[in-house]
């Protein structure tokens, strides 16, 4: 008889699932990086001595699932930059904190039109399942353009809520770590916070997690670097997976 795939038992504890977007659900994360990489190398350049942004170090431990103004302030602190903060009507460039989050989108966005939208399979195998099982999801992001991947990825469906940097900004919600988004999507679930997951990549939002009170918070570490697994516990993850799909269990139908 086939084999028929299950929640893992610690999802069993649960009422509801939020997931983070980019690099959970879509593989857009490395876009989002290379995007990062382009906005701020030119800044970076004119800085003697300053080396250029790590699209991998860098991007998971500055920018990863802040808003784009949040993770901008956030790298060029980490680097000692002490750039304007300028404002959010910021043409693209260099000037301004405002103006590379800016560069940021119009380079995201550029990629966005272009290239087709990925997802991780592992990811879809439990968003059928839990959708079986009459488990509710939701997505969530800093992203402006969340809705937009979701769609264009064909998973929109999945969810019975999505809150994004356009509803983030709508309702002025501060971005991860601060758990308000996650907050908002376990609301619109109607689903206790104790009672709900969060699935998150990014540092900032396994942190959000854990200060939002959630009852289970897993890390997902698509590095394969114990280095990264471990800063995902040390942020507040009860377990670390290399991939959503392996919350799946397997049993005989």
């Amino acid at each position: 008889m086939a084999a028929a795939l299950s929640p893992a038992p610690c999802l069993r504890s649960v009422r509801a699932v939020v997931f983070d977007t980019d690099g959970v659900i879509t593989d857009s994360a490395r876009s989002h990086a290379a995007a990062w990489k382009k906005a701020f190398d030119p800044c970076l350049a004119a800085v003697e001595g300053q080396r250029p942004f790590d699209p991998v170090g860098d991007y998971l431990r500055h920018v990863d699932g802040r808003s784009r103004r949040d993770g901008a302030a956030a790298f060029l602190a980490s680097r000692g930059l002490d750039l304007p903060e300028g404002s959010p009507d910021d043409s693209p460039g260099t000037a301004t904190v405002w103006a590379i989050a800016a560069r940021k989108d119009e380079l995201f966005t550029q990629s966005l039109r272009t290239d087709p939208v990925d997802v991780w399979p592992g990811t879809v195998r439990l968003l059928d399942v839990l959708r079986g099982e009459r488990m509710p999801c939701a997505a969530v992001s800093a992203s402006r353009h969340a809705t937009e991947l979701l769609s264009r990825a064909g998973l929109i469906d999945r969810f019975e809520a999505v809150v994004d940097g356009n509803e983030a900004q709508r309702l002025r919600l501060p971005g991860k770590p601060d758990p308000a988004l996650f907050v908002e999507a376990a609301r619109r679930l109607r689903v206790p916070v104790p009672d709900t997951a969060v699935v998150e990549d990014a540092l900032a939002g396994v942190e959000a997690g854990r200060r939002g009170g959630f009852g289970l918070v897993v890390g997902v570490d698509r590095t394969g670097g114990p280095t990264s697994a471990a800063e995902l516990r040390d942020h507040g993850a009860d377990l670390v997976v290399s991939d959503p799909g392996e919350l799946l269990t397997v049993g005989d139908d």
